[in-house]
């Protein structure tokens, strides 16, 4: 879409919404700025359909109702993914009941697998061997940046485990501009989501829902953002190139509510421009 200079080209606008008066934005972290955990679902996928079929054989069936399952909770923090899962053993009654773990166990279990890469990750940008613009969304710190300068309140909220969630924004450099505050997962999810993060925000400054920007790469935040009349941007990017549409994602986060969608933030200049213009 081209609606001259100050139009990204790449953006895609599913509705018009009102701009030039945002005064919050809200991120979501992994995929949306951060693609230290790229994979994740690869990760997840596996272990859930160990966890479902025991000592059997998976189906097709079962493959699928999983892919389907973290598609549709992609944004939501683990424990509630988890919950979930033990939800799906039950159902499928391949694992004795006395062999079920909690949604703690399970956790613990998806975790450990998936710091394996993570952890290698970390360490390859801590020695310089990966830099921080492959470890982003393609534009995202700029963003960012550009957002702050504007005297927009940030905020970071993950369904990731909170301190993982600062370890990896400091170590990527961007946990300073969330001067709003970094919301991770705690141990349980009313404790916090955020969902309950954007209607704080709300209250706390008196807001209209057009005066909050929620950026994510998942459907559970673009709902939240829905939900609460804040204007809702997707994120839809290929995590693997940390560039570019992922389409299978662009059509989930329209599904979602996305107003907006972009591919990345290599045009961060113009989608400032348009996002702060008031024609």
């Amino acid at each position: 879409m081209t609606q001259g200079a100050t139009t990204p080209t790449a953006l895609e606008v599913i509705r018009e919404v009102p701009r030039g008066q945002f005064k919050h934005v809200l991120f979501d972290f992994d995929g949306t700025i951060s693609v230290l955990r790229e994979g994740w679902q690869r990760i997840m996928g596996p272990v859930m359909i160990e966890m479902i079929c025991g000592d059997t054989e998976p189906t097709p069936e079962i493959e699928a109702e999983v892919e389907a399952f973290i598609d549709d909770t992609t944004g939501v923090q683990t424990i509630l993914q988890m919950e979930g899962l033990i939800e799906l053993v039950r159902k499928h009654g391949r694992v004795p009941e006395d062999q079920i773990l909690d949604a703690h166990g399970y956790k613990e279990i998806y975790n450990d697998r998936l710091m394996v890469p993570v952890r290698e990750r970390i360490a390859r940008l801590e020695s310089g061997e990966l830099s921080v613009e492959e470890a982003t969304v393609q534009g995202s710190i700029p963003f960012v940046q550009g957002l702050a300068e504007r005297g927009v309140t940030l905020y970071l909220a993950s369904g990731t485990d909170h301190d993982d969630v600062v370890n990896e924004a400091t170590k990527l450099g961007v946990a300073s501009y969330f001067n709003g505050g970094i919301y991770g997962a705690l141990r349980t999810y009313e404790e916090s989501n955020k969902e309950k993060v954007i209607q704080q925000i709300i209250a706390d400054h008196n807001l209209h829902g057009a005066e909050v920007l929620v950026c994510g790469d998942g459907p559970v935040e673009l709902r939240n953002a829905k939900d609460n009349d804040c204007i809702a941007l997707g994120v839809a990017s290929d995590e693997v190139e940390g560039a570019g549409w992922d389409d299978a994602k662009r059509e989930r986060l329209k599904k979602a509510g996305a107003d907006l969608l972009v591919p990345d933030f290599q045009e961060h200049e113009a989608l400032l421009s348009y996002l702060f213009s008031t024609e």
